[in-house]
């Protein structure tokens, strides 16, 4: 058969470039209380539709309605209110210390705040957590001091590891915070290895991972999810779909072409695909999946559909490469703006304690940051010992890094 066109190939584009006036009539996003909840020992055939439609539990209103309404008290509800406020506080505190050179680096997560606080309210607080860098939530909702992560950004005589990583690349042990990577992918083989030992050890304590659409592209992703398939893994494996990867847009990491909760089901377990905006929805899905994991039915894929509202990093400029208002215009609103509208419906918030919170934090906040400035920002020191670089780096310091710390230590005891 003769064919009389060329072969050609298709390149991604983003719908909106700056000057544009975004309008996301496009999406099709189903109603609030549409979306069936499965048993969680569903079979991902079972849960097809969950993967290609989005969980949505309240509605324009401000009213939980559907399956999925985790009918949570009206103390969860604030506590998840307060820890979404919190961590926009420090956000915006620790984004003004970058511009006043006192740390050359930060990274942002403005509107997608219920990601990481909702699902670190559904979990058990001794769950593993395999974060990116946007889910600083995750940290603030289990009661970290924002002092201790000021410390790690400044990189001052507090910093926990010692200047080694970048401005908000944390690692908290005692959180159960696993170190983070700026390679995004890696966490989440590292998750599901870790929930694969966890079952091994026959231990209750299972793992969840976060990395944003545009490190599903990566081989990294595939294989994890492979064995998070072959093996139950009890893991919760959380896909951020904000939209934008860096500069490019999510179809460059095939999302215009299917949804990314799609992909679990190619590999034989449930793939659901949420509202990131709802923070009830957030804790149902997420809970639904961590009591999946629990009782041994083996791992869930969550796409998270929200919006980055801020630039990728202090490095990045997104009015080159999208219009400058296009969070005003996401459907889906702001996280923290929808809970409390939520709260102020069931009469259990009102302005003028929403008001006095805010204050509250915003002064705990930069009380913590003061405290954290006087040991010493990034490039001011004090700095950390060098014997400190042979630290940490195993378990226990083998006879050949101890010769050469020794020898440091000779070294400056003869320098003048």
């Amino acid at each position: 058969m003769k064919h009389d066109s060329s072969l050609r190939l298709h390149i991604p584009e983003s719908r909106f470039r700056p000057g544009d006036v975004p309008d996301f009539n496009y999406l099709d996003l189903p109603k609030a209380g549409d979306a069936k909840r499965p048993a969680i020992d569903a079979k991902a055939s079972q849960t097809r539709d969950l993967a290609y439609g989005l969980v949505r539990v309240i509605d324009d209103q401000g009213v939980p309605i559907g399956p999925w309404d985790p009918k949570l008290d009206p103390e969860t509800l604030r506590k998840g209110l307060r820890y979404m406020l919190q961590t926009r506080v420090f956000d915006d505190r620790m984004f003004k210390a970058q511009r006043q050179g006192k740390t050359p680096f930060y990274m942002k997560c403005t509107g997608e705040e219920a990601v990481s606080v909702a699902q670190a309210l559904a979990i058990n607080r001794d769950d593993m957590c395999f974060a990116s860098y946007r889910q600083q939530g995750l940290l603030v909702a289990r009661d970290w001091p924002v002092f201790d992560l000021m410390c790690q950004i400044y990189s001052n005589g507090l910093d926990r590891l010692k200047g080694r990583q970048l401005p908000v690349l944390y690692s908290v042990r005692e959180a159960g915070f696993f170190s983070l990577s700026g390679n995004l992918g890696t966490q989440f083989p590292q998750a599901v290895g870790w929930a694969m030992a966890s079952a091994y050890k026959r231990d209750t304590k299972i793992a969840a991972a976060w990395i944003g659409e545009g490190a599903s592209a990566e081989g990294d992703f595939h294989q994890a999810l492979t064995f998070a398939a072959v093996y139950h893994a009890p893991v919760i494996l959380n896909l951020v779909n904000n939209q934008w990867a860096i500069s490019s847009s999510q179809g460059v990491a095939g999302g215009e072409e299917t949804t990314f909760a799609s992909r679990a089901v190619g590999f034989g377990f449930p793939g659901i695909r949420v509202d990131g905006n709802d923070f009830l929805a957030v804790y149902a899905v997420s809970r639904w999946a961590a009591e999946r994991a629990r009782s041994n039915h083996g791992p869930t894929l969550i796409e998270h559909f929200t919006y980055r509202a801020a630039p990728h990093s202090t490095s990045d400029d997104p009015s080159r490469y999208r219009p400058g208002d296009e969070y005003q215009h996401w459907p889906l609103g702001d996280p923290i703006i929808r809970l409390k509208a939520h709260l102020l419906r069931i009469g259990e918030w009102d302005e003028a304690r929403h008001a006095a919170l805010t204050a509250e934090l915003e002064e705990q906040v930069d009380t913590a940051n003061k405290k954290a400035q006087k040991l010493g920002v990034h490039g001011g020191g004090p700095y950390h010992d060098p014997s400190t670089m042979f630290e940490d780096v195993y378990k226990e310091m083998p006879w050949h890094l101890r010769e050469q710390q020794a020898e440091l230590a000779h070294f400056k005891e003869k320098k003048p």
